[in-house]
């Protein structure tokens, strides 16, 4: 009987090994004829179209649409375009240090913020400079969009570090402007990771990360050594807008917090060689020190591991709103002609087991969106001292802090340049600004502010009367506007469109984003995380439960009931 057991047991193997091997022979297949007919397409196009086919561009095109059917991670880099997949892996490049921004106003590329010690800063950019010519090349637009000419001027300010060239620019005065040229020298350009850190309130410090390039976690140390030895009894560690980066940069960052040889993070691919275990390799420095992390919405890929994985190990409180839900691992592979594909090889899961991507791109919606995770289909997990957590959707914080709305008219203010071209004003009338604790718009500078505004024949769509012009089509289409027209009549005129009305009732919203263009002018990046940390609700929090040892300890522990 065990003979025959076994006997039937191999031929199940053997038939289940003959369909398989048949199931690869007919992919192989496919895969084989689907590019032989894409081959043979392509041959017929160039031969017998009627016009010149760009082959490049095509190829390019056909490249791009087979991969907008994986994920918006998986991108295809050409030779010469290298330089970009180098800045995102290391995010380092040669250049001049500035962010620049297409201006509507002048049809122009404009310099939106030189980098503290960098070459544009140290040659006297200032943020409103409108770029006339890069090496006596004119920078103009011509029928390109405003990306593309973005991209064609971040080209020519990029180079080899130890190059140098002439830029043209145009500073624009109040009524008046001027033509300056700056000889600008390239070099290498590496942002810095923690733009700033220091004290937030007694004994509480506070560290804020940019994203994780390579070499992220040295800094984050060495400003996490330099707090100590200023006395922190607790740490707030700010993730908010970090797009994350570098797996191995998170797990070393964990790593300062919590004991040498944890698992941090595993993965888990279609191949043996895209799975693997991350965990904590040094001595931590300081395991037991309270800590906070503020995430939002834009907290993504390794900001992620770094608060999920201290949250499933219940080091640190976390604070904010939900996070965007990355859950994936790409890795590089080198293609024929010095070309590359980022490609995504593998999901994460962080020590409670859970993976928190929240979009399933093999799942589509009606409309071809792909599909997100529903919360009722997530799953229950457990931190290690028995905490419910859930997997997809990001990592849910313990504290959550509702972000403010964000009015309608701001969005359109800043989006027309007004706020930046206002800063730009006040800046060159204001030169000097001693600390950034003086920064504060008055109510005469906001009405320097508000003559502006009018002076572009600003306009903006209001919700309320898109809503209130919806509503009336639905109510005549369903016969109900007779018999309610003066209702109608009474809420447009409380509804009508008054400027002065909005700038004076959102005042304090546009103050503050004022304030906040205004600060890196003089302050660089370090200024700008400071004037945003002025009335932070989530940073007010997170101060108020680091100041309560007893309010920390119960939120990262379990109910009694429901402990493992």
């Amino acid at each position: 009987m065990n003979t025959r057991k076994t006997l039937l047991g191999a031929l199940a193997v053997l038939i289940g090994l003959v369909f398989s091997s048949f199931k690869d022979d007919d992919r192989n297949f496919q895969i084989s004829k689907n590019l032989d007919i894409l081959n043979a397409v392509f041959k017929e196009l160039d031969m017998f179209y009627v016009d010149t086919v760009d082959v490049e561009k095509t190829i390019q095109y056909v490249i791009n649409g087979m991969l907008a059917l994986t994920d918006p991670y998986t991108e295809y880099f050409p030779d010469d375009d290298k330089g970009s997949l180098k800045e995102l892996l290391t995010g380092k490049y040669g250049g001049i240090g500035s962010l620049i921004r297409y201006s509507k106003r002048h049809d122009r590329i404009v310099i939106a913020e030189p980098t503290e010690g960098m070459p544009a800063a140290m040659a006297g950019l200032k943020a409103g400079d409108v770029i006339l010519s890069v090496g006596g090349k004119e920078m103009v637009r011509g029928t390109m969009e405003p990306q593309e000419f973005s991209s064609k001027v971040s080209e020519a300010l990029r180079g080899e570090p130890g190059t140098s060239f002439v830029l043209k620019v145009c500073r624009p005065l109040k009524n008046d402007s001027t033509v300056m040229e700056f000889k600008i020298t390239r070099k290498s350009i590496k942002s810095n990771p923690v733009p700033y850190y220091g004290m937030v309130a007694d004994s509480i410090g506070y560290l804020y990360l940019t994203g994780f390039p390579e070499d992220c976690a040295k800094a984050v140390k060495k400003a996490f050594i330099d707090l100590k030895q200023q006395g922190v009894k607790a740490l707030i560690f700010d993730l908010r807008d970090n797009g994350g980066g570098s797996l191995q940069e998170a797990v070393e960052i964990v790593n300062l917090f919590v004991p040498k040889g944890q698992e941090i993070v595993t993965t888990k691919g279609k191949l043996r060689q895209a799975s693997s275990s991350y965990k904590t390799s040094n001595e931590p420095l300081d395991t037991e020190i309270p800590l906070a992390i503020l995430v939002n919405g834009n907290s993504a890929s390794a900001a992620e591991i770094t608060s999920g994985s201290l949250q499933d190990l219940d080091r640190a409180v976390i604070i904010g709103e939900r996070t965007f839900g990355k859950g994936l691992v790409q890795t590089t592979r080198n293609l024929p002609y010095n070309s590359t594909l980022k490609v995504t090889t593998s999901k994460y899961y962080i020590p409670s087991g859970r993976c928190i991507q929240a979009i399933d791109y093999a799942k589509k919606n009606a409309d071809g969106t792909a599909a997100r995770i529903p919360d009722s289909l997530t799953t229950v997990f457990h931190t290690a001292a028995g905490r419910e957590v859930r997997d997809g959707g990001g990592i849910r914080p313990d504290i959550e802090v509702k972000a403010d709305k964000f009015p309608n008219i701001l969005f359109y203010l800043i989006s027309e340049d007004i706020i930046f071209d206002y800063a730009t004003q006040y800046c060159l009338e204001h030169p000097d600004m001693p600390i950034i604790d003086s920064l504060k718009i008055s109510d005469a500078d906001y009405a320097e502010f508000k003559k502006l505004v009018k002076s572009r024949n600003f306009t903006y769509d209001r919700q309320s009367e898109k809503l209130l012009k919806t509503l009336k089509e639905f109510a005549e289409f369903e016969g109900y506007l007779e018999g309610a027209s003066e209702e109608f009549k009474a809420l447009e005129k409380k509804l009508n469109h008054n400027l002065d009305r909005d700038l004076d009732y959102f005042a304090k919203d546009i103050k503050e984003s004022i304030a906040e263009e205004i600060a890196p002018r003089y302050f660089y990046q370090k200024g700008a995380v400071m004037q945003r940390l002025k009335g932070d609700k989530n940073l007010e929090k997170a101060i108020e439960v680091l100041n309560s040892p007893a309010e920390y300890k119960k939120i990262l522990s379990a109910p009694v009931a429901d402990k493992k």
